[in-house]
């Protein structure tokens, strides 16, 4: 799947304009990014898209000197299955224990 990048957001609609992916990642400190949402159309799910998304966002943290924290629980559960990606993560901004990597 092609995804388009538009600032803080990682996406990919349909011929029609309709949403099928998405994954949003605020920032909340400079070049700190926060996954906060992430979205896959139900017609779409169990493809692995959603961790096509968080592929995409790891690179773009990585290639831009970002670090990450995640408030979506689909990133937080991906982060934890994915040790190898960790180098993006921000472990010094204190997150609620349920986003805790």
């Amino acid at each position: 799947m092609k995804f388009i990048n538009e600032g803080n957001r990682i996406y990919n609609k349909d011929e029609n304009g309709k949403l099928l992916a998405e994954v949003t990642f605020p920032f909340i400190e400079e070049k700190v990014i926060n996954i906060d949402h992430t979205f896959v159309d139900p017609s779409l799910r169990g493809a692995g898209i959603a961790g096509e998304l968080m592929i995409e966002v790891y690179n773009y943290a990585k290639e831009k000197g970002y670090t990450v924290v995640n408030t979506c629980p689909y990133a937080v559960a991906w982060y934890k299955k994915h040790t190898d990606k960790h180098d993006v993560l921000n472990k010094e901004i204190e997150l609620p224990e349920a986003c805790r990597i």
